[in-house]
């Protein structure tokens, strides 16, 4: 694709949250935190099989679809899908790392495309409700009872109420923070609940962790995220 055509797409998709808090919680060590987050950009739908292609040059999907989203793709994998695309439009890598991932740089000043941090994920996610999911399962997402054991085209679905889709259901997503170092090593996380997940696990403050280099699974993907104009983001790298 070329590239004012890319940034063309990409521009299109990318919505501004203002700044804002969270309250986080892990269901298993029971702990609560708050997280005060600054503005930052995010993409309105999971990236696409076209999408990744076009920057990647390659479709690692296991349901294919030019508009269904991207899956089968590890952590890595979407580190480096956001530092090809940050190069191609111009802006500075946000990751770097080692191959094994043991050893994984994120830098929260630069200016280039990334995941976005779990606390930026849900916040995004509950866009202003308080319960465990922005409208009526049915309504917003793909899950076991509706999905007919495949992926669907984004977007098909209602969006929540700034204008994100699929932000549950569909395919789980990779944030960009670790779980937790002490017990899982380098293992990130990824949030939202997938096509084949049942009701119970599609909510906004379900949390999954995985090996950021080895883990990949047909109802996993992403969705980008840009720093805001404030600058630096708060999250764990």
């Amino acid at each position: 694709m070329d590239v004012t055509l890319l940034k063309k797409a990409i521009d299109e998709q990318m919505i501004e949250i203002s700044k804002g808090k969270i309250d986080l919680r892990d269901d298993r060590t029971k702990q609560l935190w708050t997280v005060h987050l600054h503005s930052f950009l995010i993409s309105k739908f999971t990236v696409t099989q076209d999408l990744y292609f076009q920057v990647m040059g390659e479709n690692p999907s296991t349901f294919k679809g030019a508009r269904r989203p991207v899956e089968n793709v590890s952590w890595k994998d979407t580190a480096v899908f956001c530092n090809t695309l940050s190069q191609k439009l111009g802006f500075d890598r946000c990751y770097s790392f080692s191959e094994d991932c043991d050893h994984i740089r994120f830098d929260s000043t630069a200016n280039g495309f990334r995941l976005p941090t779990e606390a930026e994920w849900e916040y995004a996610c509950k866009a202003g409700t308080t319960g465990i999911r922005y409208g009526e399962l049915d309504a917003v997402a793909w899950y076991k009872d509706n999905a007919q054991h495949t992926t669907h085209d984004v977007g098909g679905k209602e969006p929540n109420a700034w204008g994100l889709y699929d932000m549950l259901g569909n395919v789980w997503e990779w944030c960009s923070d670790l779980y937790d170092t002490e017990v899982y090593g380098s293992y990130r996380i990824f949030r939202g609940g997938g096509w084949c997940d049942h009701a119970r696990s599609v909510m906004s403050t379900t949390r999954r962790r995985s090996h950021p280099k080895s883990f990949k699974i047909d109802d996993l993907g992403f969705r980008i995220a840009k720093n805001g104009i404030e600058g630096n983001i708060t999250g764990s790298n």
